[in-house]
């Protein structure tokens, strides 16, 4: 009896999940990765190659704010109206990657536009194959198209994307494609052709930014930890 006692007893010590140091910070480095990477597909940085997000005039405001209302206690006055204003930030850049997300699919990258869109703080600008051409390309598009908002600077992240699409030699489609759904002239709606455009193509309207605000911040309900203590 004492034998199996003294067996019983080592196989169940054997069985105790051990303190592991190493793991715990495997699991707590994963875990703010996560946090990292649901924060760049909610704010949708500008400059996606900042860590500081002070190089970009959209990107420092809307950080600034982020930074303000983490400050507060959720669900004061000041935390709700600077949400209202995060939201709004968040809603025009959630808008201009729709028109691109439209415009992939109305050229048949339906099943490849959230990878071809997917551009996150790990991006490089040494690791653009055609930096001038996309360049090119992303002035281009400012210029002869209402691609972007018109108030904000020209968004860099899209370079990445232009750079993509030029390596897939689908640029000059791309540029073509914006001028038609998306011309200078008319941000309203696309111009008339004798073939309506695919339903792909049909531009977003703007949802009040308030209406959203409360699903938003819950969506995000560690970002404000993550931005105090983390500098993506």
């Amino acid at each position: 009896m004492d034998v199996w006692h003294q067996i019983c007893c080592c196989s169940c010590a054997q069985e105790e999940p051990e303190n592991n140091p190493l793991l715990s910070e495997m699991l707590r480095y994963f875990d703010q990765l996560g946090k990292r990477k649901r924060a760049q597909a909610t704010n949708l940085w500008n400059e996606p190659a900042d860590d500081t997000h002070m190089e970009h005039d959209d990107d420092r405001e809307l950080y600034n704010l982020l930074q303000k209302r983490a400050r507060l206690r959720r669900g004061s006055e000041g935390y709700r109206r600077l949400s209202f204003d995060i939201s709004a930030h968040r809603q025009i850049r959630r808008e201009v990657k729709d028109r691109w997300r439209q415009i992939l699919e109305v050229l048949g990258f339906s099943a490849e536009a959230d990878s071809l869109l997917d551009i996150t703080s790990t991006a490089s600008y040494s690791s653009l194959r055609q930096p001038l051409q996309a360049r090119q390309l992303l002035t281009a598009l400012a210029e002869q198209t209402s691609l972007f908002d018109r108030h904000c600077s020209l968004p860099e992240r899209y370079l990445f994307v232009l750079d993509r699409l030029l390596i897939l030699d689908a640029s000059d489609d791309f540029l073509s494609a914006a001028r038609r759904y998306y011309p200078l002239e008319a941000e309203e709606g696309p111009p008339s052709e004798e073939e309506p455009p695919s339903q792909e193509a049909v531009l977003v309207t703007l949802s009040p930014a308030p209406q959203g605000a409360e699903e938003e911040m819950a969506a995000v309900m560690d970002e404000e930890s993550l931005l105090v203590k983390l500098i993506e």
